[in-house]
């Protein structure tokens, strides 16, 4: 099946690749993919199902050390297929795919 295609400055061809997923489990929530996102396509959220949910302490502050943050996606349909949250994340957690186009 053929994929949306464009072309570069110098006339060569480029073929996006859309954000479609992000492991959270992989996902340390450090923010870097969310901070070189160019259209907000991403966000950060409490990781939910760790298990750890007897574990908590909570202090004085009444914040729990125990939160984890990971990375979600917030809107897909505005991801452009730039690529520049992959290029900086430490662990691969994000999954990109070409748009096929239809027939």
């Amino acid at each position: 099946m053929a994929h949306l295609t464009g072309s570069t400055r110098n006339g060569g061809s480029w073929t996006p690749a859309f954000l479609v997923g992000i492991n959270q489990t992989r996902c340390i929530g450090c923010g870097r993919c969310f901070k070189v996102c160019p259209r907000q396509v991403l966000e950060l959220v409490e990781r939910t199902g760790t298990g750890d949910e007897e574990e908590e302490s909570d202090w004085e502050d009444g914040f729990s050390d125990d939160t984890r943050m990971v990375m979600s996606i917030a809107d897909a349909g505005d991801c452009i297929g730039c690529g520049a949250c992959s290029r900086v994340c430490p662990k691969k957690c994000h999954r990109h795919a070409a748009l096929e186009l239809a027939a």
